[in-house]
């Protein structure tokens, strides 16, 4: 590792350290997202209303749950009905796939078929209104004691057409026979309620048997179609007046909310009308009752009353909020409507809000806060980027750089050649003389040899190991190439030979 690579490592480190510590002290904006979920406690949150709900309704027996309405009502649990449905459609798959038969009555009996069961669902729904009706006609207005008495009466015998309606449809007595006996209260606290024809039908079957459910919602999807078509209500929006806001733009008035009962209806809430204007319209000789209207009379909360139980439904779940609940202005609307419902187990519904209790990603810990999920993000593209980096410098193709060759030998001989051409053996003569000094000097220690020196001669002799005579004729030839003015070929090449043997012998 490159010190240039340490230093921005360390400098990575210490951005990110900074980043770290600014998004910690930093003070986290308010969330403002409408999630009701029950441990939020955000100004939008359920966190408030979950934790009193054991004191408002008057019952310890509080059950979160994160099964869909059908699995929690008939017990069966997420991978059973995920095989159900799987196995349901590789059956649709597998038969539309098949080739039509050519044969005229096949074809027509399948279609009777088909119709047989697509009128299912229809002779159930046209059974749970006649009951509703039933239960709306023998329901008399003189005295609200009786008004219980007669619509028990009532929707007992509605209990019992639909019995014998059952008797006919075996999937209809299989959800029977699953669904939980245990009286209990089912609410529902969303933005959006949504519930599938499986649920919608085991949810009023569970109303049916003594029940009661109490749906908190602003908008309902198109799934929940057949659920209100059997309650017989529908929501409609409606148009408030609107003043001019902080900047100008048009804002919705408040909208003051009521209770219908007289010994409810001294206290006024007034709630932002862009989080209700939902309003709920009742189909003529259904049995309910609307328990708060706006100014204006329309309903904002009603009771329906289906079999031997109730649905509660409210179309302002901005008031079951965290900000609303603690506000002394609102506190009591929430108490006020759930005390409606009897003192008894109740389950809380947050898989329409939180999804089923393993269908979460391992790094749910991660999205669940701001500051992680941003350094998350950093950590991943960083990482890339230093992958990208990284991996371009390891990976470059590294060009072979051949070694200088030496052409000192081949500089000799050409520069050689070139005086030899020249006939110049004097001035080579003299090279060869001033390497011969140089080598004294290197080799045997003397600077400034005299070569008509006798004590120099002996030394030379004693430090070479050649007899005297051997360099005495060395020292005349040197001495003769540096006097003569010119020399011819035999006198250079014997110099030449004389000197090489000379280093030679004396190597040794």
């Amino acid at each position: 590792m490159t010190s240039t690579f340490r230093w921005y490592l360390l400098g990575l480190l210490a951005l990110f350290g900074a980043y770290v510590a600014l998004e910690y002290y930093r003070p986290k904006p308010v969330d403002w997202r409408p999630t009701l979920i029950n441990k939020d406690k955000i100004p939008y949150g359920t966190y408030v209303l979950y934790d009193q709900l054991p004191r408002l309704l008057g019952t310890d027996s509080v059950q979160t749950t994160r099964l869909p309405i059908y699995n929690q009502l008939t017990g069966l649990s997420l991978e059973e009905t995920d095989m159900l449905a799987e196995s349901q459609a590789r059956t649709i798959t597998t038969e539309a796939t098949q080739e039509p038969a050519a044969d005229s009555t096949a074809t027509s009996s399948d279609s009777t078929s088909s119709e047989t069961t697509s009128s299912t669902p229809d002779s159930d729904s046209e059974t749970d209104s006649d009951a509703t009706t039933t239960a709306s006609t023998n329901t008399p207005a003189a005295s609200e004691g009786n008004a219980d008495a007669d619509e028990t009466t009532a929707m007992d015998s509605t209990a019992q057409n639909e019995n014998s309606d059952d008797e006919e449809e075996p999937e209809h007595d299989w959800v029977e026979e699953h669904l939980r006996q245990a009286r209990a209260n089912y609410l529902f606290v969303n933005t959006e309620f949504a519930a599938s024809k499986a649920d919608a039908h085991a949810l009023l079957r569970f109303i049916a048997n003594g029940n009661d459910v109490f749906i908190v919602a602003e908008n309902f999807g198109d799934s929940t179609s057949a659920l209100l078509d059997t309650l017989g209500i529908r929501t409609r929006l409606v148009k408030l007046p609107t003043h001019a806001g902080p900047r100008g733009l048009p804002v919705p008035d408040s909208v003051t909310v009521r209770f219908t009962n007289p010994a409810l209806a001294g206290p006024r809430y007034r709630l932002p009308g862009g989080d209700a204007n939902v309003r709920f319209l009742v189909d003529s000789g259904r049995v309910g009752r609307a328990l708060a209207t706006d100014a204006q009379g329309r309903p904002v909360f009603v009771r329906l009353d289906y079999g031997r139980g109730h649905v509660y439904m409210c179309s302002v779940p901005i008031a079951f909020t965290n900000q609303f609940v603690l506000r002394p202005a609102s506190s009591q609307f929430s108490a006020t409507a759930l005390s409606y419902l009897p003192a008894r187990p109740t389950w809380w519904d947050e898989y329409q809000k939180q999804g089923r209790l393993g269908n979460q990603s391992l790094l749910r810990l991660v999205s669940g806060h701001e500051a992680l999920n941003t350094a998350w993000y950093l950590l991943i593209i960083g990482g890339i980027l230093f992958v990208l980096v990284e991996a371009r410098r390891r990976q470059r193709i590294i060009p072979t750089l051949k070694p200088l060759p030496n052409t000192t030998l081949l500089f000799t001989r050409t520069v050689a050649s070139l005086y030899r051409q020249g006939s110049s053996h004097a001035l080579i003569a003299e090279k060869k003389v001033g390497l011969f000094m140089d080598y004294l000097r290197t080799r045997f220690q003397e600077t400034s040899p005299d070569f008509g020196d006798e004590d120099f001669r002996e030394r030379l002799s004693q430090k070479s190991g050649l007899t005297r005579s051997r360099v005495d004729e060395l020292l005349r030839l040197v001495n003769f190439a540096r006097t003569a003015p010119q020399m011819n070929d035999q006198q250079l090449l014997q110099l030449s030979r004389a000197l090489t043997d000379f280093k030679r012998e004396a190597r040794r």
